[in-house]
């Protein structure tokens, strides 16, 4: 009785189900996986530049735009001061370097955003104007070429001067002395990451970037090349403390000495 039960089973429902092939199926469900991821980034792009769709309305990308030509200074501040928090925040995360409470929001976090928006941004925003000044309608290769030889040989050594004494003072600093060995200790190492780094991205502004949008660019690129060097600094720092940590463990004496040791 089972047997025939099934079997009869089988036949009335394998009627109603459609003759579809699993190939078929899939090929389907991957069609709408794609549209659906389309969309998704289709969406996205409405959202920053305004798209087709949205004609007459501005997306993030042009408002920011029109703010850098507006309201320049106010403008990379905030960005400057933004991505140095970020900064900061990744570069913990990263190396692992957590504050007291187990948290990676430490109280370098608000100095390095007062840093990036009052002290590097008006600063970049100065130099940047000056450079572009004094080589405004002159666009031939010899020009180019002097452009980022002043940029490297005058403005880069001034823009890292100022990072490595603000980063001393953030991190503790107190006396001149202390301030003057770490910019010692630090200046030939940044100076050649900039060396490399900042003729590469120059002459990609020059060729692709309206003037007014270089500065926020050169602080993206500072972005990536800061989260880096500050990550790997603070490797380093909690490696010596661990280090010193195990030092002065191995090396403490014996509190009762002459003791019988078990």
């Amino acid at each position: 009785m089972s047997v025939k039960f099934e079997k009869e089973t089988i036949k009335q429902t394998g009627g109603t189900i459609p003759d579809v092939s699993l190939s078929q199926t899939l090929k389907e469900g991957a069609s709408t996986l794609k549209d659906g991821k389309h969309g998704l980034v289709h969406n996205a792009g409405v959202l920053v530049t305004g798209g087709k769709e949205m004609e007459g309305t501005k997306g993030y990308l042009a408002a920011y735009l029109k703010q850098l030509q507006t309201n320049p200074l106010r403008t990379k501040m905030l960005t400057s001061g933004t991505l140095s928090a970020l900064q900061e925040i990744l570069a913990s995360w990263i190396a692992k370097d957590r504050n007291k409470n187990g948290h990676y929001f430490t109280a370098r976090v608000p100095k390095m955003a007062a840093y990036g928006a009052f002290i590097s941004a008006p600063l970049g925003h100065v130099l940047i104007s000056i450079l572009q000044k004094l080589f405004k309608g002159r666009t031939s290769l010899k020009a180019k070429i002097l452009q980022i030889l002043v940029s490297n040989l005058i403005i880069a050594p001034i823009q890292n001067s100022v990072y490595l004494v603000s980063m001393a003072i953030i991190a503790g600093a107190k006396t001149v002395h202390q301030v003057h060995a770490t910019w010692k200790a630090g200046f030939m190492p940044v100076m050649k990451v900039s060396w490399i780094s900042s003729p590469l991205a120059l002459a990609f502004a020059q060729k692709f970037l309206p003037e007014h949008t270089w500065v926020p660019f050169f602080n993206i690129i500072a972005f990536f090349i800061g989260t880096y060097v500050n990550s790997v600094t603070k490797k380093k720092r909690l490696a010596a403390l661990r280090k010193r940590y195990q030092d002065e463990r191995g090396s403490r004496p014996d509190d009762y000495p002459g003791q019988p040791k078990y």
